[in-house]
């Protein structure tokens, strides 16, 4: 290296051995033939998007195209925000069978980050381009992977990130014997009272999560009302939301009195803990398994004592239920595992088959995928809807999935935020 470029400042000799990046187009204006708003149901016709900077600038039928932008046509299709999913978990994955610590005695910080890069760009093309990483991401394995897509290192959603899970003693783990150490605190953070919580949640905070998880009663003995609104307290006052795992009875109760934001999963909720949750207008994030999924990770004689029929039926009961007294859905999948043959997209899509099962219309169905989970991770004022100065997320189909909601595992186009992902250039 010459003398000349010894000189020159450090940041401007790191900015000239940075790889370059791809310039974003300055300005596209996208034909949509059929633009869905998913908060109303409501569809209007031959719109123009136009997209300058990465950020919707523009819609309606009357806009003019300017000179010089690039025009993607989508005249024939239906165009809708891009998809969120408020219960992934993108760093982890699980075989069929083992346990869950499985894959955290095995797979280190490094490991995790590549799967979650994996899943990122296949998440992405198939149309979700918002996901709310659930937590059991290593050492903060996905608050890095969140922060590389940021800097436009690799292709990927937008990642709201949870870090480390906070549970009482144990984490998800039961009968470890005592020589073996708290291992899983490389997936959660013990908190068992008010003050534990709350540092818990200060940790979590400095190491970049950007919402709170707390599972609340994997063992017999479960979280408080004051553990919980000791939580939600920390996290508000931050800005950020609190999502509980949770099944159901007095855990329950105390995630609701507790004021956390959603509950995820509850499987045991009962009428009057869902009509709680609808009066305090928290959102359940239902993860419905499908069967199938479920049949493949439960087989009979599992070391779990896990049903899989029964547990498919409780799944949709709660569904019904909930839908039936209005609780408000935000659409989550929790889908960890791996089937051959299939994506971890295609195994989350499904998910689309028992929502349609239990009669939740495809405009619900919809909205729970874009404008409810936007307002449950705190990122409806930049995205979740076609409208002037949201970031441009967007997708298309060639069927209406107002019709049948299934035509959303034909996604042809995705832009994220201006770049065309999938698609008409």
């Amino acid at each position: 290296m010459s003398a000349r470029c010894l000189a020159l400042p450090c940041s401007l000799l790191l900015l000239l051995l940075l790889p370059a990046m791809p310039l974003r187009a300055q300005t596209t204006a996208i034909r949509a033939g059929h633009l869905i708003d998913p908060a109303t149901g409501a569809v209007s016709a031959n719109q123009i998007i136009l997209v300058k900077d990465g950020k919707i600038a523009a819609v309606g039928a009357t806009v003019e195209v300017p000179k010089g932008a690039t025009v993607v046509d989508l005249s024939g299709s239906w165009v809708l925000p891009g998809l969120m999913d408020a219960h992934a978990h993108i760093t982890f994955g699980m075989e069929p069978g083992l346990p869950l610590e499985a894959t955290y005695l095995t797979e280190g910080s490094a490991m995790r980050a590549l799967r979650g890069l994996r899943c990122a760009r296949m998440l992405l093309e198939a149309g979700f381009t918002t996901i709310r990483d659930a937590g059991n991401e290593a050492n903060y394995a996905s608050i890095d992977l969140r922060r590389a897509i940021e800097r436009g290192w690799f292709p990927g959603p937008t990642i709201v990130t949870m870090g480390k899970i906070i549970a009482p003693f144990g984490g998800q783990s039961h009968l470890v014997p005592p020589e073996m150490g708290p291992f899983w605190h490389f997936e959660y953070i013990d908190a068992d009272t008010p003050d534990e919580v709350r540092k818990a949640v200060r940790r979590n905070i400095f190491y970049g999560a950007q919402a709170i998880k707390m599972v609340c009663d994997n063992n017999a003995y479960h979280c408080s009302v004051e553990e919980v609104a000791a939580a939600a307290r920390e996290a508000h006052g931050a800005g950020l939301p609190v999502s509980v795992h949770v099944m159901g009875g007095e855990a329950a109760r105390n995630v609701i009195l507790g004021g956390a934001d959603s509950i995820e999963h509850g499987f045991e909720l009962s009428d009057e803990l869902l009509q709680m949750m609808k009066e305090k207008a928290m959102v359940l994030v239902s993860t419905d398994l499908p069967y199938e999924q479920l049949a493949a990770a439960y087989p009979p004689g599992n070391p779990f004592g896990i049903d899989a029929k029964k547990m498919s039926a409780a799944i949709t009961d709660r569904l019904k239920r909930a839908q039936r007294i209005g609780v408000k859905l935000a659409f989550g999948t929790d889908a960890v595992g791996g089937t051959p043959g299939r994506t971890r997209a295609d195994m989350m899509l499904d998910y689309l088959d028992v929502w349609a099962s239990v009669g939740i219309t495809p405009a619900a169905t919809l909205k729970a995928m874009t404008t409810t989970a936007a307002e449950l991770l705190r990122v409806q004022d930049g995205r979740g809807a076609i409208a002037v100065g949201r970031a441009a997320d967007i997708i298309a189909t060639p069927e209406n999935p107002l019709e049948r909601i299934q035509a959303l595992r034909k996604v042809h186009f995705v832009m994220k935020e201006g770049q065309v992902i999938r698609g008409p250039k």
